[in-house]
């Protein structure tokens, strides 16, 4: 019984690296290889005076400026920012500095993704609200061209009703 005890506690003092045959020279250093970089291209193979399109559609309400990236198809988004953001306070959602600044997040993204060139849809709220686009449209726009976009087709596909729904406010409208 002696021996039993004996052997357990030679056991539990015995360093564990040393039970699992593990060397216990912390000291030693492992080398590692370094990494070779390869160059990921997350675009589709294109020569190089080759222009790769996508479509912008720009959202601009009067509430909010939405930047919104697709491929052709407009299947694929490929990055999609809104103004509120990029900035703090609600009322700033739809102004033309937040619309600015999601169309510079939207540009570089595009440029990592290879696209070199954008078709714009442009939108406004339509149907029974508003058919002119909000403060941010422009600037989103502007900010695109001045990011190295080249810009292909402008096309406004907000929707505009043969025959709308009633609109809010009753009989006698909005009363201020």
């Amino acid at each position: 019984m002696a021996e039993k005890n004996q052997s357990q506690d030679d056991i539990q003092n015995q360093d564990w690296r040393s039970i699992r045959g593990a060397s216990n020279d912390l000291s030693k250093k492992v080398k590692s290889t370094p990494k070779v970089q390869e160059n990921i291209s997350l675009g589709p193979q294109v020569r190089g005076d080759e222009e790769v399109f996508g479509v912008a559609h720009i959202f601009a309400s009067f509430n909010d400026t939405f930047v919104h990236i697709t491929d052709l198809t407009g299947r694929e988004t490929i990055s999609r920012v809104t103004g509120g953001m990029k900035v703090k306070a609600d009322r700033d959602e739809a102004s033309p500095y937040a619309a600015m600044l999601a169309a510079q997040d939207v540009a570089v993204k595009c440029k990592e993704v290879g696209i070199t060139a954008l078709h714009i849809k442009l939108r406004a709220t339509g149907g029974n609200r508003s058919k002119t686009p909000g403060p941010g449209a422009q600037s989103a726009l502007r900010a695109l061209a001045r990011a190295g976009m080249k810009i292909g087709r402008i096309e406004d596909v907000t929707p505009t009703p043969t025959d709308s729904t009633r609109k809010k406010g009753g009989r006698r409208g909005r009363r201020l």
